[in-house]
């Protein structure tokens, strides 16, 4: 029994130095490609002037992402055959603010900014009997018959009073009103948590064109919000059910357009684990060009957000590309973050690779820093990966700290969401941050955020940390995966039929 113990206690001891002399080559090999000259001299360019805010979409923002497919190239980063040049089209549309936007049922009428907002759709003119689904659930439509309808629901699901989920399910129930035949979706908006005075700022205010995804095919689909504070026309169609309805819609013109994700992978170097793909993301874009500051600059260069991030996975596709990990890489640069993250959700419903095959997402997405100790990852204490981010940072003498600013639901506000929502694993890498102060908010979306006010030193390891963390996470024994309990954890069981 002794010699059994002791031949136990060998082979622990054995599978540790061996694993711990992994780590330690891992950091060789980070430090191998590792370079401030390399990360200063993609940031002065992606932030430079002459880019004027990689806005989506703009022709300086396709420069940037031919910038950024030339980079990987050179590294040796292979293409997808359907995107041999790195770019994946991304389809969407720019919408101009309407003229009027009418609606009228029962006598009553109601009128553009004071009543009625225009999701989506073009200009129409449309006199037919609507019908009223509830909240606009499947199983709502699946009780009536909807084709050739207006179709009214009630915003949100009953449920939440978040914003942001209102907006996805808005997005649903469009895709599932089109799918159904109905002709156009109104949906009566009340929601105290966003008042309607900012949702006309957001969807009517300021610029006058508006940018979203394309995905259906044919034309325009008409998507109206009623504003409705008290609920009282709620109370009228849940009463009265159908009811003889106009909608008229001018001055509203849409144009078609392709913008570009930068994507391409590197096959992992065991037979066995180059099957898993771990996703290295970041966006690309930013918001252009916008009001002036004091002195006179319009451009918003965004250095921080998110230069910094893309240039992080440029650098771990260098190293990648050169010193293969077990599992194959795949490398993910978005479009349209700042639109809604309108890449990131393309990106996950035309993957050229299986979601169930992507077992982790590694985001960096940034805002900037106030605390040049610590790496801020949004959704630490998530998933098992936490090992592997912690050791990395401590090897580039920088703390792993978690979301300090939970009320301000980063995790969910970041391309990472898109694929959390899918079931993979997906924290984000962010610049180091205790708090949303004055620091933060002297550069987050201005025209004070350059290239040349950046802590190249903190970003040398700000870039080793991640890099180091990518080759642990690529190396690993067991995949990554949710922490039982997180709020996706049974979206991944599902993904991964777990």
């Amino acid at each position: 029994m002794k010699k059994i113990y002791t031949g136990v206690i060998i082979t622990m001891i054995s599978q540790m130095v061996v694993l711990t002399t992994i780590a330690q080559n891992d950091k060789k090999l980070t430090d191998a490609t590792l370079s401030k000259n390399k990360i200063k001299a993609h940031l002065h360019f992606l932030a430079s002037d002459e880019l004027r805010g990689r806005n989506t979409p703009s022709p300086e923002q396709v420069i940037a992402a031919k910038y950024l497919a030339t980079q990987l190239r050179s590294y040796g980063v292979k293409p997808f055959p359907q995107y041999p040049n790195y770019l994946q089209p991304v389809k969407m549309k720019k919408k101009s603010k309407p003229k009027t936007v009418n609606l009228n049922y029962a006598d009553k009428q109601f009128k553009f900014i004071k009543n009625t907002l225009l999701l989506d759709g073009g200009n129409v003119d449309l006199n037919q009997e609507a019908v009223f689904v509830n909240h606009g659930t499947k199983a709502d439509f699946n009780k009536i018959n909807v084709k050739g309808k207006i179709v009214v629901a009630i915003c949100g699901d009953g449920q939440t009073n978040s914003a942001q989920k209102w907006f996805r399910f808005a997005n649903e129930k469009r895709a599932l009103a089109r799918k159904k035949g109905a002709v156009a979706l109104v949906e009566l908006y009340r929601n105290q948590r966003l008042p309607w005075s900012v949702l006309v700022r957001y969807l009517a205010g300021g610029s006058s064109t508006a940018v979203s995804l394309s995905e259906d095919e044919g034309k325009p689909f008409t998507h109206v919000w009623l504003n409705d504070p008290k609920f009282e026309q709620a109370d009228f169609w849940k009463k009265n059910k159908s009811q003889k309805t106009e909608i008229q819609i001018t001055g509203s013109n849409i144009q078609q357009f392709d913008t570009y994700n930068v994507v391409g992978y590197v096959e992992g170097n065991d037979a066995k684990l180059k099957e898993e793909y771990v996703v290295y993301s970041a966006h690309y874009d930013h918001v252009g060009v916008g009001k002036a500051n004091a002195k006179g600059d319009s451009i918003y260069n965004g250095a921080r957000d998110n230069a910094v991030g893309t240039v992080t996975v440029l650098g771990a596709a260098e190293n990648l590309a050169k010193y293969p990990t077990k599992r194959s890489a795949l490398f993910v640069m978005f479009t349209g973050e700042e639109k809604g993250l309108l890449g990131s959700r393309w990106y996950v419903d035309h993957s050229p690779i299986a979601l169930d095959k992507l077992v982790y997402c590694f985001n960096s997405d940034n805002g900037g820093y106030n605390d040049t100790k610590i790496a801020t990852i949004i959704g630490l204490g998530r998933t098992t990966a936490d090992v592997y981010i912690k050791k990395a940072c401590k090897a580039y003498g920088l703390e792993a700290i978690d979301d300090p600013a939970k009320e301000q639901g980063l995790f969910d506000r970041s391309d990472n969401v898109n694929f959390a929502r899918k079931g993979i694993p997906a924290p984000t890498y962010s610049l180091g941050f205790r708090a949303f102060d004055a620091e933060i908010m002297k550069y987050y979306h201005q025209a004070t955020d350059q290239a040349d006010n950046l802590d190249y030193d903190y970003l040398y390891k700000f870039f080793g940390s991640y890099i180091y963390s990518c080759r642990l996470i690529g190396n690993a024994a067991t995949r990554p995966f949710w922490k039982e309990g997180d709020k996706y954890y049974e979206a991944g069981k599902k993904l991964y039929k777990k």
